[in-house]
Parts: structure tokens; sequence; C-alpha cells
């Protein structure tokens, strides 16, 4: 699929890196829990380190953790004690 953008988008895009339309879209897609972090690196073109690193630098936040699993792992937690 080919997507096409609004000309407003080209002058921001250019001023960042290449492939940062794809960076943001897995992003995107990654923080609507959409897809899992590991598929939104490879969406991005990146390993798990870099593509932590640039939504650290984008979104001030890497990993994403559901509250449910959170929750599930303090109880996992809790029983192996």
């Amino acid at each position: 699929m080919n997507i096409q953008l609004q000309p407003e988008f080209d002058d921001i895009l250019q001023l960042l890196s290449s492939s940062v339309a794809e960076f943001f879209l897995a992003a995107s897609l990654y923080h609507a829990q959409k897809i899992n972090f590991a598929c939104a690196a490879h969406m991005a073109g990146l390993d798990f380190e870099s593509f932590k690193s640039r939504l650290l630098e984008h979104f001030n936040q890497g990993y994403i953790l559901a509250e449910e699993c959170v929750f599930e792992d303090m109880h996992t937690t809790r029983l192996l004690k």
C-alpha cells in the first residue's frame, strides 16, 4: 500500500532523519496498542534498542506496559515467594 501524505508534512519530515514516516507510523500503531513492540521496531526498520531510544527521544516514553500485564506480573511474583 502506498500512502499519499498531505504536502504540509513534507517540510517537517525533511527536517528529520530518513525513514521517519515509517518510525512515526510504527510508533503510533504501538502507542495505540495495535501492534507489539517487536513488530513496531521491525516495521520502523530498527532494532529493539534503537526503537526504544527513538521512542524516548520523541515521546519521552520507551516501553508501554499495559496495566493488566503489570498486575499479572505482580500476582505471579507474589506466588513465587
